[in-house]
């Protein structure tokens, strides 16, 4: 399994650039990251569980926090931070990207959801 030469996050971008020993490198939106978190909040806790998160669009990435040497919790600003990101989940999000992205879309629709979030209420 390819691992990590350099991790660096891009706030004003928004992004997660990641680069791994194979030459494959990634730019990953911190939304598409918080929508495929590998926590049990958003997968579930087994097979057909995963919960639809919606209207993150402007979410960012407050920090990166070590996990042994296979892993990384990103910590987003909306607090969400029980994700622990393997070498190898981030090497597949970044391979699956474009259609995992696509079903994400998909999804939301069907849903009549939105990546905006809800309107404030005055």
């Amino acid at each position: 399994m390819p691992t990590p030469t350099e991790i660096r996050v891009k706030r004003a971008e928004k992004l997660l650039e990641i680069a791994f020993d194979d030459g494959a490198r990634f730019l990953l939106p911190a939304e598409y990251l918080r929508v495929e978190s590998p926590s049990a909040e958003v997968q579930g806790h087994g097979p057909g569980q995963k919960v639809l998160v919606a209207g993150r669009r402007h979410v960012g990435i407050l920090r990166l926090e070590p996990v042994g040497h296979y892993a990384v919790r990103i910590v987003f600003d909306d607090l969400h931070d029980s994700g622990i990101y393997s070498w190898a989940y981030l090497y597949q999000l970044g391979t699956e990207q474009a259609q995992r992205f696509a079903d994400y879309e998909a999804a939301l629709a069907a849903a009549g959801q939105s990546r905006d979030p809800p309107a404030r209420k005055r």
